[in-house]
This record gives C-alpha cells, structure tokens and sequence, in this order.
C-alpha cells in the first residue's frame, strides 16, 4: 500500500455535489438551528469556499449576492456531529451472543481472540460501514482508537485514512497499542501485543506521513495505548514524550469500571486518575474515552488540568459500567464531548441517537433541569471539537469550517411535535436529509451519493461471518 502525503486533497466530489470553490451558497431560513454559541442562525448561513461566510439572524440577508439556495425551511440545522470515540473495525462482531450479556472484562476476553483474526480487507470494510453510518447520522468528524495490529495489518491505520477520504470525512485517527499481555498480567491474549518499538516506530511514521495541522485539517493522528490493563506504564510514558515532541493528541480508555479501578490498585498501586499523572498523561493533550468512575477530587484535577473525556452512554448502558459525571466534569473544566464507543459495544454508529442517550443518562444523575437538549446537542458538536482539540469545527459562526447537518422532521416519529430543537432528541432522529463536509454534500436527501449499500451490506456482513467462523 502506498502511502498518501500529507495534506493531499480528498476524493473528487460525488455528483449533485457543492464544490468549495463554487459561488456562494446560501442555506436559507432553516426551521430551526443550533449553532453551539448563541448566535442566531434563523436566516441561516451563508456557505464560500468551504467555509461559514455569514451567520444570518432571522430577516436577515446575505451582505453580497449567492449565486445558489438551497431552502432549508423543512430542516433543522446543526453544527457537523463529531464523534470523539470508536473503533471502527468492531462493526463486524456486533450483537455477537456469547457477550450479549456479559461486563467489560470477561466481553473482552472472549473477542480479543475474534479481533486477532482480522485482515486489511476486514478493516476497510469494517471502517467504511462505521463511516457510512456515522455519516448518515450527521456526522462529519470521528475518532478512531485501532490498537489491533495482527500479523498482516501492520498499516491498518494507512487502511483507514484511505476510506476516510474516499467518503470525504475528517478524522482523528488514532494510533492504538498493547503492550502488555496474559503473561504479564495484562487482559490481551500474547498474539494482539507489540514491542514498544515497533509502537514507536510506526506511530512516528503515521505522524510524518499523515498528520495535518490548522483550520480544515481532514486527517489528524493521535498516539492511544489502549487501557491500564493491556498496556506499561513504559509506552505510555514514551507516548506522551513523543506526542510532546511532534504536537499531536493523546487518548486513551480510563475509569471505565470499577474492575478497571481494581487492576490499577493491584498492578500499579494508584487509582486512575494518579496512575495518568505517574505517566505524564493529565494535562490538556489528553482526552479519555468514558470516565465513569471519578471521585471529587480526581474530577477537580482533570477539569484545573482541561484534560477531556468521551462520554459513551449507550456502552457504558450496554456493559453495565455506570453512569459518568459529565456535568461536574465539565463544570470543572474539562472538554466533554461524545462518542458512539466501538459497535460491539453500542452496538450502532449513530451520533445524533447517542446525543439523545446522552440527555438521559445524564438527567438520571442531575435531574431534567440540569441536562437540556441544547446542552446534550453542544457536547456532541463544539464539546466534542474541543476534546479533539479543534477551534474550527463544532458550531455555525463566520470563519468555520462548512460542516453541516440538517434534519428534516416530517415522518411519523415528529408528528404533533412543537418545538424542533427539542424534537431531535425527544422523538428520537436518527438519520440526517443533507450533510455537509468542507462545503462539499455527501449526504443528499438521506443517501450517500456514489454508495452501493446492498452491496457494501452484502460484502461486510460475509466478511463478518467469515471472521466469527475462523
């Protein structure tokens, strides 16, 4: 496989596409927006070269003439989705039995031996049915965490950036690790660990080839070791030095069950919250997937730190983890922004239905007062921009990026509905009519231009039951 330079531009635009070099675009008079700042959008935007030009308050015209229009008066609008946590290669052992019902430890123990057996093929599938559905969903940036790297898929981070701008996505793709296996006390079987420096090694080569920095970055690479219970300390040590050095993001999964808090007691003598400090870890390069389990100190300390975490509902739900305290978290200043979690976990890759798991989960903890829809809605859009480290992303204000999507509210679930915003969440929208990545649609009345579904279904689902068979 050859690698793509950096800062190579994406795949030509689909038919019935927008160009971000065509003439102006205005997306007029939405039915409602959400615009993650305050401004008002009730005019709607006016869409140049790929970025927001003007933010329209309601009445309000564009400044210059715009040579095109689209009416957005059946639509709600919203900021580009942006998914801080997945792992795109497990949309192909979704709702597998054995660990329907099963917790966080023994449902890793019976899939690290299915994960190993995974191919080059397997994840360019794998990637490109989590970046479909995402897409649909509303979504126009995701993290990956890919820490599996069998014999074979020693590039399956250069798999993954192909796919990315195939579909036209931004990306936070993270290089994952483990380093410490059964024999050492860790959870991962022998066969998924690696030498730190081969970990090393590729990570830096990943950052060379395709790290891209500044407004309307569409690849960026973050260094993720994967847990405290299949990791050393070492790597995360070397991570954090290396991730200093080149400027790029660290993540990781923490404080995810109160068995996770067990294993870092026993193996290293520290709760989780000193165990990132030991490292070198609790600073505002970091952003952590779930983080349930923070006492009030410890979430003092992250938020004085501006250190990040993914809230993952529907896992935390589905594994029985707990319930995260996301509104403290971000009271005391750390970013929160939103993640689907990998799709044997979820077991969907849906944004806009995460965000609405977001808004209960969290009033279960701090009542329907405290956790509104817009408040669910900026942890999935400008919450999430920031977990990752990005300004120009995550709201509709002059000067971002054109990364939009836009609900339509006339099937039968919005029926008798009166408020829009609110309607999103409360009724339940889980497929977006139009996105919009870089001012370029790649979702056009609900489909993916250019997107054989049947057949991309066909080809996904036997290469899942082919992985399942052995």
């Amino acid at each position: 496989m050859t690698a793509v330079p950096a800062n190579s531009a994406p795949n030509p635009d689909p038919a019935n596409s927008a160009s971000p070099d065509s003439a102006r675009l205005w997306i007029r008079n939405p039915l409602a927006a959400f615009t993650a700042n305050g401004l008002d959008a009730g005019g709607g935007l006016v869409i140049e070269n790929g970025v927001i030009a003007e933010v329209l308050a309601a009445g309000q015209a564009p400044a210059e003439p715009c040579a095109e229009t689209f009416d957005a008066s059946a639509h709600v609008l919203l900021p580009g989705l942006v998914n801080t946590h997945h792992h795109f290669y497990q949309t192909l052992t979704r709702a597998w039995a054995p660990v329907v019902n099963t917790p966080l430890f023994p449902w890793l123990k019976n899939l690290y031996p299915v994960w190993a057996r995974l191919t080059p093929a397997d994840l360019e599938l794998a990637t490109t049915v989590a970046l479909s559905e995402l897409l649909l969903s509303g979504c126009t940036t995701a993290a990956d965490h890919h820490y599996l790297f069998p014999d074979g898929l020693e590039q399956g981070i250069d798999v993954q950036v192909e796919v990315v701008r195939k579909l036209g996505m931004r990306a936070m793709l993270t290089r994952g690790s483990m380093t410490l296996g059964e024999d050492d006390g860790g959870l991962p079987p022998q066969q998924t660990v690696q030498p730190a420096a081969v970990i090393l090694a590729d990570s830096e080569r990943l950052i060379r080839h395709y790290h891209e920095r500044g407004d309307g970055a569409v690849i960026q690479i973050g260094l993720a070791p994967c847990s405290p219970f299949s990791v050393t300390q070492g790597i995360m040590r070397d991570s954090a030095a290396m991730a200093q050095e080149h400027d790029v993001r660290l993540h990781t999964h923490l404080a995810e069950t109160m068995d996770e808090e067990a294993f870092c007691l026993d193996m290293f003598g520290l709760r989780t919250v000193d165990y990132l400090e030991s490292v070198g870890w609790l600073g505002d390069r970091t952003w952590l997937a779930h983080g349930v389990h923070f006492n009030d100190a410890e979430i003092a300390r992250l938020g004085a730190a501006g250190t990040a975490v993914a809230h993952c509902p529907t896992s935390n739900m589905r594994l029985a983890s707990g319930i995260g305290r996301m509104a403290e978290l971000e009271d005391a200043g750390s970013p929160v922004g939103l993640g689907v979690d990998g799709s044997a976990s979820n077991d969907a890759s849906n944004l806009i239905l995460e965000a609405r798991q977001a808004l209960y989960l969290q009033r279960l903890r701090y009542g329907a007062e405290a956790i509104t829809p817009e408040r669910a809605l900026g942890w999935a859009t400008k919450g999430s921009a920031r977990a990752l480290g990005r300004t120009d992303i995550g709201e509709l204000a002059p000067g971002r990026q054109a990364d939009l999507a836009l609900f339509r509210l006339d099937g039968l679930r919005f029926s008798g509905s009166h408020d829009p915003l609110s309607a999103l969440l409360l009724c339940g929208a889980d497929r977006a009519d139009r996105v919009m990545v870089a001012g370029n649609w790649r979702v056009i009345d609900g489909t993916l231009p250019d997107c054989d579904l049947p057949e991309l279904i066909s080809r996904h689902t036997a290469a899942a039951r082919k992985m399942m068979a052995g």
